[in-house]
């Protein structure tokens, strides 16, 4: 029944791909809910169409929809999806499995979850060509150590013969891609593809689909919510909201003459589309060594034993001063040392040598209460809002336990205390009785600022603090940030991988790699004249420069 798609070619200038009027629902406790209203679109060969939007606006269903792998619940309601010229929608899955991977194939967003972890490397890619009967035994393991080197993987026999967690996240992202090509399909859905990649693994990865697109043909539908990389990676876009696609058209067109208003705020909001240097205060210059260093940081190493008498140096002679009041990013790639500096400078973890000064104390002077006490001075935002409330808790609880561990105040001090920091992170007073999963993610990354301000700290620090959140929400948390530093003189210490938010929120930046410090200094010296070549490697790999374009204040009040 799949002859007439498989190993065929569209029509001389017909689309791969051809989709109208796709409604997608999903069944619940109270009937069906629409989540996807009736979207046409196309995508011909050779093709990259981006589909762009926020969390909610249907991406994902109609990625899913478009292959059958609608989650359980999901109902393709009505529509045609021509692939090749041939209606799909509606097929059984038997007749689905067919077409999957031969002629659409999906690199899914998480590396780490779409890949079976007791089965080696080898196994899985070999899988698709035995399925398909394009090849078994001896001659599958052969053809798929030559799919991992296409795929830029190093030591590739090595790495057929290795586990999914064996591999780093860039390498897991490369092994799915090398089964999404396997059979050199017409058309490949990459679902958020580098969502979970640092800066310069993202930018290889995307490069590769750029290359294996020119190579084979194939038309790509990206799926992603960051701006950047559809303006740089895209032919044509398609901006969803709530379901319903607002514009659609050629990337370059949309970018410099958006339609929607809803396409403006996306655009005004994406901080790699946007120069927006943070101006320092005029209190926090980034010159020399001042006595309103609140952070000093002087030859910080860090080492861990690895068994057998071994160790390894995870932070290696590293030192940085942030002023009083200002902002101080600290930025590298995945195993860069970020992690583990912030831990010491908060007081979790000792150092192998080296040392840290909060506020003037020496934290290796530090003991018991001391110590203790020392920790309501510095508190964390972390990247999750997800994963770092406790789902079984009230907001009102959850803001209100670190007034529990350190202060001596009656419970009506410690709700009023409650009530004005969730003000003061404009949360309304009606989510106080409220738990985690009735919230927005922006709204649960909000009660965590105020769990870390109720304390009334003089530092706080971010870690990855708005990666998790859509680009409008993010731009919202950053102004709520900027405006909390005004009012309330506070010191952040941001850690992040997106040079594009640093520049915007950050007055002085340290760049890790491999433990050490490469470079550090004013954001604009450093951004617009870096010194390292990693530093330059990580910039140049900033997505978004394809279009470059300055603020417009009229783009925001549009939205």
């Amino acid at each position: 029944m799949t002859a007439p798609i498989i190993g065929t070619i569209a029509e001389k200038g017909a689309p791969i791909l051809d989709v109208a009027g796709l409604r997608v629902a999903y069944r619940d406790r109270n009937g069906l809910r629409t989540v996807v209203h009736d979207i046409d679109f196309e995508v011909r060969a050779g093709e990259v169409v981006a589909l762009v939007g926020e969390s909610g606006s249907g991406k994902s269903s109609t990625a899913q929809a478009l292959i059958g792998l609608l989650p359980e619940g999901g109902l393709l309601q009505q529509g045609t999806v021509r692939l090749n010229g041939e209606n799909i929608a509606g097929w059984p899955q038997r007749r689905l499995d067919g077409i999957r991977g031969s002629v659409i194939s999906l690199v899914p967003q998480d590396p780490g979850n779409s890949l079976n972890p007791v089965r080696t490397i080898g196994e899985q890619v070999a899988e698709i060509l035995t399925v398909h009967g394009r090849a078994s035994g001896a001659a599958a393991r052969v053809k798929a150590v030559e799919l991992l080197e296409r795929v830029g993987l190093s030591q590739p026999e090595l790495r057929a013969r290795q586990y999914p967690h064996e591999l780093s996240g860039g390498m897991r992202q490369r092994v799915l891609i090398a089964i999404a090509i396997a059979l050199k399909p017409s058309l490949i859905i990459a679902d958020e593809p580098t969502s979970a990649l640092d800066v310069t693994v993202q930018r290889h990865i995307l490069d590769l689909i750029d290359d294996l697109r020119r190579e084979y043909g194939t038309a790509v539908l990206l799926v992603t919510h960051d701006l950047g990389i559809a303006a740089d990676r895209s032919d044509r876009l398609i901006v969803l909201q709530h379901g319903r696609i607002q514009e659609q058209g050629h990337t370059a067109d949309i970018l410099r003459n958006p339609q929607s208003s809803y396409t403006r705020r996306l655009l005004a909001d994406a901080p790699s589309l946007n120069a927006r240097p943070k101006r320092l205060p005029p209190h926090a210059s980034v010159s020399a060594a001042s006595a309103d260093d609140i952070i000093v940081v002087d030859r910080l190493v860090q080492d861990f034993g690895t068994g057998s008498d071994g160790s390894f140096r995870a932070v290696d002679d590293v030192s940085f001063r942030v002023r009083r009041g200002s902002t101080h990013a600290i930025v590298g790639e995945s195993g860069s040392g970020k992690t583990t500096t912030i831990r010491i400078v908060s007081a979790f973890q000792r150092p192998t040598s080296g040392q840290v000064v909060i506020d003037g104390l020496d934290l290796s002077s530090l003991r018991g209460e001391t110590l203790r006490l020392l920790r309501k001075k510095i508190q964390l935002v972390y990247q999750n809002p997800y994963g770092s409330l406790d789902p079984r808790q009230t907001i009102e609880r959850i803001v209100e336990e670190p007034l529990l561990n350190f202060e001596r105040a009656s419970r009506r001090e410690r709700l009023a205390k409650v009530a004005a920091t969730l003000d003061r992170v404009r949360l309304p007073a009606d989510i106080l009785q409220r738990r985690p999963h009735a919230l927005s993610g922006g709204q649960r990354q909000r009660v965590a600022i105020a769990r870390a301000l109720v304390l009334d700290p003089q530092i706080l620090v971010l870690d990855e603090a708005v990666s998790a959140l859509d680009v409008t929400v993010q731009a919202q948390i950053l102004d709520l940030l900027d405006e909390l530093q005004r009012e309330l003189e506070l010191t952040y210490l941001f850690v992040s991988h997106d040079l594009a938010v640093v520049r915007q929120i950050a007055d002085t930046v340290s760049v890790l790699n491999g433990g050490r410090l490469v470079e550090t200094g004013g954001v604009e010296d450093v951004f617009s004249i870096p010194k390292s070549p990693y530093t330059r490697e990580l910039i140049d790999a900033v997505p978004g420069k394809r279009f470059p374009r300055a603020t417009d204040p009229t783009l925001v009040s549009a939205g």
